[in-house]
């Protein structure tokens, strides 16, 4: 009896089959146990989602419910911007940057477009740089940083302020609302800023005679003085050109003479243009010494 329970005994092998081995062996693979612990749950998941959505009036009452969460979240006090501060302008650069800023307060901070209205902002003539942000307890803080002008730009429709860089900051009435700028005109002027700047530091000495710089032709700068005297100077090199003449003009007082114009477009050959009452004494010299009757 023994020998045959022994027997059956050893008939039963307790190893799995290749079927369920194999089975076992899926079971475990990384794929698989994600596909269990997500992928089965996100498909009930979606397919309850999408039973429910296909009834118009859920989808409806889905989409109420999810409006009045975000409005409750939206309007809440810490989100709301009740009132708008500009920083680092003039009264009038302000008065325009409100004006290209538009908002109604208070608003909702989601609501609020910053990069709209910093490129609103940016677009002014007056603006080089802006900076926007909320600052704690709903205040929009405008930071900006204005051109500084530093000439006055005679051009067919009025008076123009200019920058360094030859930007337009704003229009003025008239020469005496900013008489402390040095006067630019010509076509091309407000391309030549820098240029026009070297030259004017450069006739420093000349500053009580002034009267502005010409560009002619949108290639060189005229020197324009009280008594309707001109320097032309070169298209290239014109600081040079102006030194030398203010050279010059230390050692020989030229432009305290009859001089209508120093013409330095040819650095080489400077040529100095008389007035009618200086040619008028060289003549009556020359007649004078080859004992001709004067005119």
């Amino acid at each position: 009896m023994r020998t045959l329970i022994r027997r059956r005994d050893d008939l039963h092998d307790p190893a799995p089959s290749r079927l369920a081995y194999r089975l076992e062996r899926l079971r475990l693979t990384p794929a698989v146990r994600i596909l269990f612990r997500l992928g089965l749950p996100l498909a009930a998941a979606v397919a309850s989602a999408a039973l429910v959505l296909s009834d118009a009036g859920r989808r409806e009452a889905l989409g109420q419910w999810v409006a009045e969460i975000r409005a409750s979240v939206e309007e809440r006090p810490e989100f709301m911007v009740t009132s708008m501060t500009v920083d680092g302008v003039s009264p009038s650069v302000e008065a325009a940057v409100r004006r290209s800023a538009p908002v109604a307060f208070p608003i909702s901070s989601f609501d609020l477009d910053l990069p709209e209205l910093q490129t609103a902002i940016a677009a002014l003539p007056a603006v080089e740089r802006v900076d926007l942000r909320i600052r704690p307890g709903g205040i929009l803080d405008v930071r900006v940083v204005e051109r500084v002008p530093v000439a006055v730009w005679r051009v067919a429709g009025g008076l123009m302020l200019l920058d360094r860089q030859g930007n337009r900051v704003a229009q003025i009435d008239q020469r005496t609302d900013r008489i402390d700028l040095p006067l630019l005109a010509g076509a091309g002027a407000d391309r030549a800023v820098p240029e026009a700047l070297a030259l004017l530091a450069a006739a420093r000495p000349l500053d009580a005679r002034m009267r502005g710089l010409v560009r002619m032709g949108e290639r060189r700068w005229d020197v324009v003085l009280d008594g309707d005297q001109t320097i032309l100077l070169p298209e290239t090199a014109p600081v040079p050109a102006l030194e030398q003449v203010l050279a010059l003009n230390q050692a020989q007082d030229i432009l305290d003479r009859d001089v209508v114009a120093v013409d330095m477009r040819n650095p080489r050959r400077p040529t100095v243009r008389l007035g009618d009452t200086a040619i008028a004494g060289l003549k009556h010299v020359s007649q004078k010494k080859l004992g001709a009757p004067p005119e």
